[in-house]
């Protein structure tokens, strides 16, 4: 069995499902989210995914947080850039989609090697939405813009304040919906029935 297959494979069905769902989430909600951010951003001559990606990327946060596994959110990420790359719905990054898109996810992942309990607290995923929208402003002035030194360090700032107030609003999000979602003992349950 190939690496990608074990790693796959530690998903359920529902995990996979809760993947898709919030990845195709994010990439609706940006074409709505990042015009009106550029109403802000425009005359501060920063991207106004540096504001709107907080709202955007707190799917990712979401995803991670439902599944509670490592690796999620550089799941949804990936499957946001083939998303884009194959639909060309939002961006012209072409094949650079997949970085611009899954790194913010990685980046996410990568907290959780750190902070284990991020996905239980709102602190940690206030952190996680942090990372996130950094992430995908470094990756985006990287690729695309190439911002001087004092234009960048004001986007990294904004996208941190944004990405913090996404990590917030998912941890809401996520409060309401454990509601209705199934605890991993439940969803045990369901599969043993399946088998």
């Amino acid at each position: 069995m190939s690496l990608w297959q074990r790693f796959i494979n530690r998903f359920s069905m529902f995990d996979l499902v809760m993947i898709a769902m919030t990845a195709a989430l994010g990439v609706a909600t940006k074409p709505i989210i990042v015009p009106l951010a550029h109403l802000i951003t425009g005359p501060l001559f920063i991207p106004g995914g540096a504001l709107a990606g907080g709202f955007y990327m707190m799917w990712l946060v979401i995803g991670a947080a439902i599944t509670g596994k490592r690796g999620t959110a550089t799941l949804v990420g990936l499957v946001q850039g083939f998303m884009v790359l194959v639909t060309g719905f939002y961006g012209t990054h072409g094949v650079l989609s997949i970085l611009t898109y899954s790194f913010p996810g990685l980046a996410v992942d990568l907290g959780l090697l750190f902070y284990r309990s991020y996905v239980k607290s709102v602190s940690g995923m206030f952190i996680a939405g942090i990372l996130a929208n950094v992430a995908g402003t470094i990756s985006t002035n990287w690729v695309f813009f190439r911002l001087p030194f004092i234009p960048l360090m004001l986007s990294l700032a904004v996208a941190s304040f944004s990405g913090g107030l996404g990590g917030i609003l998912a941890y809401k999000i996520v409060q309401q919906l454990s509601r209705f979602l199934p605890t991993e003992g439940e969803e045990s349950q369901e599969m043993d029935m399946e088998e």
